[in-house]
């Protein structure tokens, strides 16, 4: 035979073989005799359990999408909250700013040339924006302008101006009027281009010559007026005044405003920058590209930026360049380490939902595998019995998964890279695989192993084993947290944090199912009390298992904890933090409600009875905070004032009753109000005849206060004794107070008329915030001008914020709100992102133990059935069949849900004070959880009630149908 002959005779019983296994096309060619083909394993397993086939691919494609997806969405959220979080920082701290001192004779490509081996030399981690770098000069000196008929806001100071040089002016402004400058020459007015908005305000106009207060004076000529595009590109941040003229106040004297704008030169005329300015800068701003990061490649970019600042890139840009004063700094570092500990802070309680997702994913597959095994033992063992080789039964048992079990692994796959987009797919589809591996190997491994034949005795020791190797670990886990709190940034997801709730959860179903059937067995003595049977014998045999076990299986015990402990915890996690997060908004307003008027102004007379009427204000007080107040005594460490021995303080004056409300609100400051309603006794010696008041001072003031009286001075030169009256940790009217401070009563406005001029307005309760809105609009005059005084100007424009960013409006009042911070600080993609993925994991949680549920009841639905189909010929009627199986089912359910309550609260309890929830909550925050009953018991009961009707469901629909069938055939055990 040749070898081309024997090749065809191999390839031949090759394709034979895996036709007999799979179940291909049937073999042509005459039959020997005395042989018969041989039936195709997978098609007559399709052929005669469709459904079970279809349910092994329907578990197989639910377990592989959600080993896909997670990975996927973990990835997605912590992309788009890293690029959100730069993106919220601006571009000027997103960005690398090199500078270097301005040579003489250097002209734009000079500039262009650095900025072309800045970008060459920037890593593949750190992209560049698409805008490409900003660069330029700048004069480092503004100069005042001298020319008559220019405008000065109060009559006195003049507008002054800076010169710069920006590469890529023209593709960003549009030019209403002249022309750029150019062509400057020796000894001639500098040509410059002026933004049209400043133009108009300070009075410039095209062809104007305008000289500063030097001598001999320089001149510049506005030769151009130019429009910004778009005022909101990131070309123009770190360039204020550019497209308007920017009202300022004098450092020297406040009440001074004054006119600043700047002009730019052409390419050309760098040289007159330092001409204007005295002295001239070259800057490049390279900003980060921050929507493509990815939070993986973190540490990359921070090497790349490391190596701009301090690194081998900066050396070889020095020698690049040519230029030895080249320097680059950035505060990307900073906010890039704060990246990377939110991720840190944040993944640990991320991960607790998936973990738990992935537990119970591991119950549903041993109940599915033992269900399978249990209904095809005898069909095995038939196998076996006919001379079948166990590497053969298993060969066709892994022929039967790949049918069912690799197409629908590959569609949910491909369905979650598809749903779930992201560059990375490495964690995801080993994820895939693996589920995989565990949906098709688990039967046939499961089938091929053999029985284990230890005694009572031995599976008592091996059981016993295992409870205390989880117990050791339960109680390392535990205490390796608490002692050294959550991991490090930079560690990676803390592990203990992740694994600690699961293996609490898993201690507790194993004590549970050491405790059910001792439970259920009392419960059934007592019932055997009874007159009825059905209850008797419901519990009897949730006590003693089905199916010939000697007691319950743990596995559906172990599902319904795990989910119910991971729901209690979780929710426990976001309902503390959303309380953490009102308290810290209450802390950072001061109140639920806030009105600032502005600096050195204080709310016209009408203004706090008017807000105090509000709809949904339970208390409110107007305050007066005086910062440059003195007390007259000595405190070490404290700031000196203008006397010798004087500490400056900062005055608080309010009414006591509102103000204590306030402060028991809020939560920070608490006092008893009768402790500032005591008159103190009228002085004696030098001191006597000065108005007396009771006050509350600051702890670090206190402790180095004296005994008796301590004068207060204010600013116009008015003096109070004060009695101290209490001590204060914090007060509301200024949080995150450093400096000392006093609190003194509104009656001491009868010692001081000034202090009855409030300066802020505080209140709590459920406040309308438009119509404080609308009543903050409509104060008067927000200018220099005191609208407190007795003769207030005329109403003029004011502005209301609400919100946290008291410096929004500098010109007017500033409103805020704890909602709107509440709002503030809940706005962010990361919490977002966590929370989005752990109620995500909750729901996978409960439909997995929904379907562990399921698997238990047709695991024991033959039992089950043959029983009540005894019973049924003994009179057993339909309804008293339905309270047998709940019966029998219900203790498990509702032990489960009890013990995985406990299981949650023990969790809260003994983890709760390593959780840190600043990053969650947004703002820093004491460290510790504490439980409350809602996250506890909600869960439970949802997942008690979804199991409940579970078993009902499968009661009503299969029992009947089963117990017929058992009826005309009789009872198979």
């Amino acid at each position: 035979m040749t070898t081309r002959t024997r090749l065809a005779c191999f390839v031949r019983s090759v394709r034979r073989a895996c036709a007999a296994v799979v179940g291909g096309r049937r073999p042509t060619g005459p039959v020997p005799t005395g042989h018969l083909r041989p039936a195709r394993w997978v098609r007559t397993r399709l052929r005669t359990g469709p459904w079970a086939a279809l349910l092994t691919a329907g578990l197989a494609f639910v377990l592989v999408f959600l080993a896909a997806a997670f990975p996927r969405a973990l990835d997605r959220g912590a992309d788009a909250a890293l690029r959100d979080f730069l993106h919220d920082r601006g571009p000027l701290e997103t960005s690398l700013l090199s500078t270097a001192a301005a040579g003489a004779g250097e002209r734009a490509a000079d500039l262009e040339a650095v900025a072309g081996e800045l970008v060459a030399r920037a890593g593949a981690d750190f992209p560049v924006a698409p805008s490409g770098p900003v660069f330029g000069a700048r004069g480092l000196l503004r100069r005042a302008l001298t020319t008559p008929g220019l405008d000065r806001p109060d009559g006195i100071s003049s507008p002054t101006l800076q010169l710069l040089y920006l590469h890529g002016l023209a593709e960003r402004t549009t030019l209403v009027a002249g022309s750029w400058p150019s062509g400057a020459t020796d000894g001639d007015p500098i040509p410059i281009a002026v933004a049209r908005g400043a133009a108009e305000t300070i009075g410039m106009r095209v062809g104007d010559v305008l000289a500063d207060d030097s001598v001999p004076a320089r001149q510049v000529r506005v030769t151009g007026l130019y429009t910004v595009t778009d005022t909101a590109d990131p070309f123009w941040a770190g360039l204020p005044c550019m497209d308007r003229a920017c009202l300022e106040r004098s450092p020297d004297d406040p009440t001074v405003r004054y006119w600043h704008t700047a002009a730019v030169v052409g390419g050309d005329d760098l040289g007159a920058l330092r001409t204007w300015g005295y002295r001239a800068s070259d800057f490049w701003r390279l900003p980060l590209d921050t929507g493509v990061l990815r939070a993986d490649r973190l540490a990359g970019v921070r090497h790349d930026v490391a190596a701009f600042l301090t690194g081998p890139t900066m050396t070889g840009l020095l020698a690049a360049t040519g230029r030895p004063d080249l320097a680059t700094t950035s505060r990307l570092p900073g906010h890039l380490d704060r990246a990377v500990a939110r991720q840190a802070a944040v993944a640990p309680l991320a991960l607790i939902g998936p973990a738990a997702v992935a537990g119970i994913v591991g119950v549903v597959l041993a109940l599915a595998t033992a269900l399978t095994v249990e209904r095809r033992g005898a069909e095995l063992r038939l196998l076996r019995a006919r001379g079948g080789s166990g590497r053969g039964v298993l060969a066709r048992l892994c022929g039967e998964g790949a049918v069912t079990v690799l197409p629908a692994a590959v569609a949910a796959t491909a369905l979650a890279l598809w749903l779930r987009p992201t560059p990375r797919w490495t964690a995801a589809v080993t994820a895939a695989l693996v589920a995989t591996a565990f949906a098709w190997l688990a039967v046939p491994v499961r089938a091929a192993l053999p029985p284990v034949r230890s005694g009572p005795a031995g599976r008592r020791r091996g059981r016993l084993i295992v409870e205390l190797a989880v117990l050791a670990l339960t109680v390392v886990a535990v205490e390796g947290v608490r002692r050294r709190g959550v991991a490090p940034p930079g560690a990676g997801p803390d592990l203990l944090l992740v694994g600690a709730p699961l293996l609490i959860a898993l201690g507790a179903a194993l004590l549970l199912a050491r405790l059910l059937p001792v439970l259920a067995g009392a419960l059934a003595r007592a019932a055997a009390r009874s007159t009825g049977t059905v209850a008797f014998l419901g519990l009897a045999r949730a006590a003693r298992g089905t199916g010939g076990r000697s007691r319950p299986s743990a596995l559906p015990l172990l599902a319904l904890v795990l989910a119910v402990t991971t729901a209690g915890f979780g929710a426990s996690v976001l309902e503390g933090v959303g309380l953490a997060r009102e308290r810290a908004a209450r802390l950072i307003v001061g109140a639920d409600a806030s009105v600032a008027a502005p600096a050195g102004l204080t709310l016209p007379p009408g203004f706090v009875a008017a807000a105090g009427s509000l709809p949904g204000v339970s208390a409110a007080t107007a305050v007066r905070l005086e910062s440059e107040a003195f007390l007259l005594e000595a405190v070490p460490g404290a700031r000196a004032g203008v006397d010798p021995g004087a500490t400056q303080v900062t005055l608080v004056v309010a009414e006591p009753q509102a103000y204590a409300r306030i402060a028991r609100t809020v939560g920070a400051g608490v006092f008893d109000p009768a402790a500032l309603a005591v008159t103190p006794p009228a002085p004696a010696g030098p001191d006597a005849g000065t108005p007396t008041v009771p006050a509350l001072f600051s702890a670090d003031l206190a402790r180095h206060l004296g005994p008796g009286g301590h004068r207060l001075r204010l600013p116009s030169g008015g003096e109070v004794l004060t009695v101290h009256a209490g001590t204060l940790d914090a007060t509301p009217a200024l949080p995150g107070a450093t400096r000392p401070f006093v609190v003194l009563p509104t009656p001491a406005a009868a010692v001081l008329p000034e202090l009855a001029r409030a300066t802020d307005w505080l209140a709590v309760g459920r406040i309308d915030e438009p119509a404080l809105a609308r009543l903050v609009h409509a104060l008067p005059s927000s200018n220099l001008v005191d609208p407190g005084a007795s003769d207030p100007p005329g109403p003029t424009a004011s502005a209301a914020v609400i919100g946290n960013d008291p410096d929004g409006l500098r010109s007017g009042y500033v409103t805020r709100t704890s909602a709107a911070v509440t709002a503030d600080l809940a706005d962010d993609p990361l919490q977002h992102a966590a929370g989005r993925l752990f109620r995500h994991a909750l729901t996978a949680a409960g439909a997995l133990t929904l379907l562990a549920v399921l698997l238990t009841l047709l695991r024991a639905a033959p039992d089950r059935a043959a029983l009540l189909a005894r019973l049924r010929t003994m009179g057993l009627r339909s309804p008293q069949g339905l309270a047998l199986v709940i019966a029998e089912t219900l203790p498990h359910t509702l032990v489960a849900a009890a013990g995985g309550a406990l299981a949650a609260l023990a969790a809260v309890l003994v983890l709760g004070p390593a959780v840190d929830l600043s990053t969650l909550v947004g703002a820093p925050v004491p460290a510790g959880l504490h439980p409350t009953a809602g996250p506890l018991l909600l869960p439970a009961a949802a997942l008690a009630l979804l199991a409940t009707l579970a078993v009902l469901v499968e009661a009503l629909t299969g029992g009947r149908r089963q117990i017929a069938g058992h009826l005309r055939l009789g009872d198979r055990p």
